[in-house]
């Protein structure tokens, strides 16, 4: 079976409060785009389960990557037969765009689907709760507001279609426990979703993303891709997440040979 989990970006980003138990409650808007991993298994019969990855190179052990851990979530509670599992990784990891929570969450659901296990949707965003605040959210992978931790999603209606979308990484990735860690919490003055509401073109100043102020002073080569985003013409520019992919919504078409950036840098463009 073969997928093609998509990336996502985040469409303002605040830190309401810390918690007691050491979380962070935020609020952000969450949009699917059409980046996407490919992601295929087969069984194999060998009564045990192989990982194998392409494209982007992965940094961690195989059995740390997500997709192992999402398999092993449901094989303790169902009888799965072993797996060849194949990544192609596409989505840059430490981004910001939820590639591994976007490989895990359709993982989850592709085996609900294959071996007819018959989860339900609120339990199968159970399982994917385990694995990351944002994983349930590919799920049904349609524009939502997220409050808690990111794991509380209200669907909201929101469409850029017509917008082009640039996504750029530096090769850098931002540690997201030190970004909490120095991020100082407050309550905005205005409704995030009233305000995404408006075009892209009224966003700038008011839809922020609360991690940008220390981020980029940690990493000035990102604040660097946003400012040249918004002078290449983009009408709305931002980090997504923690970082450190930076997007910019454009008008119009543009061609990414004119951003004059380093090849190793990450960049991806679509049509909305």
């Amino acid at each position: 079976m073969v997928l093609f989990p998509n990336a996502k970006i985040n469409l303002g980003l605040n830190i309401l409060r810390k918690r007691a138990d050491g979380y962070h409650e935020l609020e952000t808007v969450f949009y699917p785009i059409g980046l996407k991993d490919g992601l295929e298994f087969v069984e194999n019969n060998k009564e045990v389960l192989r990982f194998s990855s392409s494209g982007i190179p992965l940094s961690i052990p195989d059995e740390d990557n997500i997709v192992f851990k999402a398999y092993r979530l449901l094989a303790a509670d169902f009888t799965l037969p072993t797996l060849d599992i194949h990544l192609h990784k596409v989505i840059p990891s430490g981004a910001g765009l939820g590639g591994g929570s976007s490989d895990a969450a359709f993982f989850l659901k592709a085996l609900n689907d294959y071996f007819h296990l018959g989860l339900s949707l609120e339990v199968l965003k159970s399982y994917a709760l385990a694995l990351g605040a944002d994983c349930s959210f590919f799920l049904e992978n349609r524009p939502v507001f997220a409050t808690g931790i990111g794991e509380e999603l209200s669907p909201i209606e929101l469409s850029l279609k017509g917008y082009h979308l640039i996504v750029v990484k530096p090769p850098v990735e931002v540690n997201t426990k030190s970004a909490y860690a120095e991020i100082q919490p407050a309550i905005p003055n205005y409704s995030l979703v009233d305000a995404l509401r408006n075009n892209p073109e009224s966003w700038s100043g008011l839809v922020v993303n609360a991690f940008e102020q220390t981020v980029f002073a940690r990493y000035p080569e990102i604040q660097k891709v946003k400012q040249q985003l918004l002078e290449l013409g983009a009408v709305y520019a931002a980090m997504s997440g923690s970082g450190s992919a930076v997007y910019g919504i454009f008008k119009q078409d543009l061609d990414l040979k004119t951003m004059h950036i380093t090849p190793d840098y990450f960049r991806w463009k679509e049509l909305l």
